[in-house]
């Protein structure tokens, strides 16, 4: 670069090259990038003759140059028609989030500070921490007996929409008996389900999701799910109700750690929490009837009964109780203390209803309930090999042939209880990370409810998935989604369609379908 040409104070660049003419900027005409232009616009100013550097005012027209080419292209264009649009629905965002306010006693000036002598003071007490939360307490029980069904995503005093209750009422008249596909066949339908690219996902309830359940009508996709604050949403999937389908509400002030349809009356969905309340739902009537009340710490329960009125619940105490719907109040019939610090997982076999599978610390043992006793609590059969605390534990749907457990020791065994001996016998482990700290739900392994060796669980793998195993330990299908960043802790598949749900962390749904 030859120097400039100062002469009339106009700067002139000189190029290296031999033959090109010199190019002049005049103090008046220098074009400025401006950091939002449009197109081929600048913004011209005004500059004193010599404030800019020849490289300076060079680099400023290569500036210039650059951005020409760029909208003459129209890469900027391109660039927003990449973007992917968000295909979030459900709950909208809030503003007002929980907050907490520490409130500390004011500091005590020192007595030196006060011009005081100094004198014998007492220790002064250590202050009181309160805390206020905005939005809810957290420890407020709900009160005893029904409570109104009100969505609170929805105007206050507002009805249920009548589509619900036609969708909640619906019960398939017609009852096909389908053969059970071959596990090719069952490779290939769980290969064409995939996530929807327009409604696949849903934020049901505002905080981390520790159960859901589908509907078992087979018309429409109606999903249920319970999170940490005590909340229950409703997802209808085709649906603009509440918000794009989504409705929610409040029954309980702790983790909903349970949920469950009734199979002998669809329109039934109990939730059980951990603030002692196990509750019913009623559209009909609109309110969440209340089953059965404790102090505190219900953990699971399940249908003791084919009609359902009969239920076994437990607790973190250790406790297993008996409940009768049909007997008035919110008592149980018997309350049965096991032999364990605290109870994770009660499963009753589905074809034998006497029989009780409790998850304790780390064994699995399974009861005759007609053998409970205060004197005598001995199981018929037990299920050896966990070195770590049991997650949870489950028979098959069909049979009750097969039982998979998931442990924290980073494996999911599944056991042959076709008979019940007093050790059944293990067929296969599966190596599997199921450590997922404090801010995820546990992983737990769910049988697939039309097939009794199948079954699904969450993954903790990157990219995200979902995986399906054989009871042989051989993996059948990884479900996979680019929108799918995070990990869905708690599964589910339809009792009659094919469609797989999962909760994550955050409040959020994902269905896949075919």
């Amino acid at each position: 670069m030859k120097p400039a040409n100062t002469e009339s104070g106009i700067p002139v660049l000189h190029s290296a090259k031999e033959g090109c003419k010199p190019k002049k900027f005049t103090p008046d005409e220098v074009l400025v990038p401006n950091p939002s232009f449009k197109e081929n616009q600048g913004t011209k100013r005004k500059i004193q003759p010599g404030s800019l550097s020849i490289y300076e005012l060079e680099r400023l027209e290569n500036i210039r140059q650059n951005q020409v080419f760029l909208s003459s292209i129209k890469l900027l264009e391109a660039k927003q028609d990449l973007k992917p649009e968000k295909t979030q629905r459900g709950l909208k965002r809030q503003n007002n989030k929980v907050a907490w306010t520490e409130i500390l006693p004011p500091r005590t000036k020192s007595l030196r500070i006060q011009k005081k002598e100094a004198e014998r003071l007492p220790l002064p007490l250590e202050p009181h921490r309160i805390y206020y939360e905005v939005e809810r307490i957290e420890h407020a029980r709900k009160p005893e007996g029904p409570i109104s069904m009100e969505p609170i995503n929805m105007e206050e005093d507002s009805s249920l929409p009548p589509e619900l209750l036609k969708l909640w009422t619906e019960v398939d008249l017609i009852k096909e008996e389908k053969e059970e596909l071959g596990l090719e066949e069952y490779r290939s339908t769980l290969k064409s389900m995939e996530l929807s690219e327009i409604g696949g996902v849903a934020k049901v309830v505002k905080s981390r999701i520790f159960s859901v359940a589908f509907h078992p009508c087979s018309s429409r996709l109606l999903m249920a799910a319970g999170d940490k604050l005590g909340g229950v949403g409703l997802w209808n999937l085709d649906s603009d109700m509440g918000d794009e389908g989504v409705l929610l509400f409040e029954p309980h002030v702790q983790p909903v750690a349970c949920m469950a349809f009734s199979r002998s009356h669809p329109t039934d969905l109990l939730t059980l929490s951990y603030d002692g309340t196990l509750r019913s739902t009623d559209v009909e009537k609109a309110v969440f009837d209340e089953v059965y009340r404790i102090k505190d710490g219900l953990r699971t329960f399940d249908f003791l009964s084919h009609d359902c009125s009969t239920l076994v619940t437990g607790d973190w105490y250790g406790d297993v109780a008996i409940v009768d719907r049909r007997t008035p109040g919110t008592s149980h019939e018997s309350l049965h203390s096991l032999d364990t610090k605290t109870v994770r997982c009660v499963h009753v076999h589905p074809v034998q209803k006497q029989y009780i599978m409790v998850a304790e610390n780390s064994i699995v043992s399974i009861y005759d309930a007609r053998c409970l006793k205060a004197s005598s609590r001995e199981p018929v059969s037990q299920l050896y090999g966990h070195s770590k605390s049991i997650s949870s534990a489950y028979f098959s749907p069909g049979t009750g042939n097969r039982v998979v457990t998931t442990c924290l020791d980073n494996n999911i065994r599944i056991y042959d209880t076709s008979e019940l001996t007093s050790r059944a016998p293990l067929l296969t482990s599966i190596q599997q990370n199921l450590y997922t700290g404090r801010w995820l739900s546990k992983l737990q392994a769910m049988w697939d409810p039309k097939r009794d060796d199948c079954f699904v669980v969450g993954s903790m793998q990157r990219p995200r998935r979902v995986q399906v195993f054989h009871e042989s330990g051989q993996l059948q299908h990884s479900f996979q989604d680019p929108e799918m960043t995070t990990v869905l802790s708690v599964t589910a598949f339809h009792p009659t369609r094919n469609a797989l749900l999962g909760g994550n962390a955050s409040g959020r749904l994902y269905v896949f379908t075919d």
